[in-house]
């Protein structure tokens, strides 16, 4: 089933203690994490979202895997990061509880999309590396330091030509 973004809990007519279970197909939108863009590999995910109806409302589970590509953050390569997705909410009609109301659920409305992102976002490392063990690049000549040969990257120490004088201040 494709997804344009929200499903109609009400259109599912569950009693309390049915439950129904939806594939969708979720697009999933580029993800801007410190001025860089992480995209979603394809065209969308296969998503699963299990529905079970309450007293007063419903239970809700989203699962699905994504790949995103992006940038290192530390040698700016390409890195690759593939997440799992398993999400729950809760959305019971007519409590004051926030814990007990979803923000995704609107009018028996559903914001799977939005859900899903949201859901991604929460599980894309803060720093998304090519590798653990990422060096970076070299402060002198901004090269990956990853792949180079030990000593490689021992550059003179001279300074910034520009900050010269400051080397004959005097401070007491």
């Amino acid at each position: 089933m494709d997804v344009g973004g929200t499903v109609d809990l009400n259109r599912l007519a569950l009693s309390s203690g049915e439950a129904r279970r939806l594939d969708l197909r979720i697009a999933l939108a580029p993800i801007e994490l410190g001025g860089q863009s992480y995209r979603p590999e394809g065209d969308g995910v296969d998503a699963v979202l299990d529905v079970n109806g309450t007293t007063t409302g419903y239970a809700l589970r989203l699962r699905f895997e994504a790949v995103l590509d992006g940038p290192c953050v530390r040698c700016l390569t390409d890195s690759r990061h593939e997440i799992a997705i398993d999400a729950r909410e809760v959305d019971q009609a007519g409590t004051r509880d926030e814990e007990l109301r979803s923000p995704y659920v609107s009018e028996g409305q559903l914001a799977a999309a939005r859900w899903a992102m949201d859901a991604v976002v929460l599980e894309l490392p803060a720093q998304p590396l090519c590798r653990e063990d990422c060096k970076g690049l070299c402060p002198e000549c901004g090269e990956s330091l990853n792949d180079a040969p030990e000593g490689a990257h021992d550059h003179p120490r001279g300074g910034d030509p520009r900050m010269a004088k400051l080397k004959d201040l005097k401070l007491e």
